[in-house]
């Protein structure tokens, strides 16, 4: 089972931006050539496709797509892959949040 990381604002009291918004995120995110936008999540199952609706940041590395949610202000992601993790620091410090796990 992946490990799932929470990207947030709210553990920081003096900061009046707590939550991560959609256009911060569209915005930051349009700037990396390796993420694309998506509104839906196509989850692949032996039998069937699953499909979630939400706002994703997909991340495209080394064949994957792996998806960065943005959901209540924070952002999730799971790591399944090593290389998620020096990404998912990446992306917090330029949020200028805090890495949470859960």
């Amino acid at each position: 089972m992946n490990q799932r990381y929470r990207i947030t604002r709210t553990m920081q009291e003096n900061n009046a931006e707590q939550a991560i918004t959609l256009e911060e995120c569209k915005q930051y995110f349009a700037e990396k050539d390796d993420f694309a936008y998506s509104t839906v999540l196509h989850v692949k199952g032996p039998e069937s496709i699953m499909s979630i609706d939400g706002d994703f940041f997909m991340w495209s590395h080394g064949g994957n797509e792996i998806p960065f949610r943005l959901f209540s202000g924070d952002l999730y992601v799971a790591i399944s892959n090593e290389a998620v993790v020096p990404k998912m620091i990446e992306i917090a410090t330029d949020l200028r949040a805090d890495i949470v796990e859960g």
